[in-house]
């Protein structure tokens, strides 16, 4: 499978981009989550690569991620919606379909929501719809270790891969994937590496995806076809997860369609075997509105 990086020029720096595929098909658009980057969608792109109608995908770092992280605040997730119709635009691209992956999920919904001619269906992989928080909750108390991370030091990188190997979420299902996805996040010299997360980003787009009430109304306001995937455990492998079809219930009637990844948690489903599915779903609605 063909992998290149690409640097998308914006207003005030590039976003960096990873393209899986085809350069000359219209490419699906994948969405990381709040601390993540692009390349954790490298298993998901293989299985879209695979078969006889292969379908390329985008994924950029987002803007204050990967190596991104030097394009400037204000942050939110708007910022990252404008950086998205950019890359389109650049591309060359009149419509496509966005994946997300947890916040990447609430940032496909608000793109859809505020560019219904670009956006032509979403896939929400456990993310888009809001979560059940106490107001004024800090977004460090929802991520755990993946926040706490961002304070830290680690001596390089076999230190940093041992962090993630210990993680609840990766025990025992480590792979070329997941290690690659770590490394890109990883920055600095020996012995003092750090994520290459900005904090600030993190907890701005944190804010909103517990808290704004167009980002959180987003998925009940979608204009096109949708799947919503969710994963039966959490983000430290924990069950139930950060749904549950309790909690989801209330998309009932929206028309997005649910489809529940039992064996994964919030993390693996990208990685796994679920990662099939994942593209499997992706393929249907890119059949679907393309």
């Amino acid at each position: 499978m063909r992998t290149t990086e690409q640097a998308v020029p914006l207003d005030d720096g590039d976003l960096a981009v990873t393209a899986w595929g085809d350069a000359a098909a219209t490419p699906v658009v994948a969405v990381h989550g709040i601390t993540a980057n692009g390349r954790s969608f490298g298993r998901v792109a293989a299985e879209l690569a695979a078969g006889v109608s292969p379908i390329p995908l985008l994924a950029p770092d987002l803007r204050g991620r990967g190596r991104s992280r030097d394009l400037p605040g204000p942050y939110g997730l708007g910022r990252h919606v404008d950086d998205l119709i950019a890359l389109l635009d650049h591309r060359g691209v009149d419509r496509t379909v966005l994946a997300g992956h947890s916040m990447g999920a609430f940032v496909a919904c608000l793109a859809a929501v505020r560019h219904p001619d670009r956006i032509a269906g979403a896939v929400l992989v456990d993310g888009g719809y809001g979560l059940r928080v106490p107001a004024g909750t800090d977004i460090r108390a929802v991520l755990g270790p993946a926040m706490a991370r961002l304070d830290m030091v680690f001596a390089g990188a076999d230190a940093y891969r041992e962090f993630w190997r210990a993680h609840p979420a990766f025990a025992g299902r480590w792979t070329p994937e997941i290690d690659a996805y770590v490394l890109r996040d990883l920055i600095g010299e020996p012995p003092e590496m750090r994520s290459a997360c900005v904090p600030e980003a993190v907890r701005a787009d944190g804010a909103q995806v517990l808290e704004d009430p167009e980002t959180l109304d987003a998925v009940h306001r979608l204009p096109c076809p949708a799947r919503l995937l969710w994963a039966a455990r959490g983000l430290m492998d924990e069950s139930p997860g950060l749904y549950t079809p309790h909690l989801l219930s209330s998309l009932a009637d929206s028309g997005i369609g649910l489809v529940e990844l039992a064996d994964d948690n919030h993390y693996s489903v990208l990685f796994s075997a679920a990662a099939a599915v994942v593209a499997a779903q992706i393929r249907a609605v890119v059949q679907e509105v393309m």
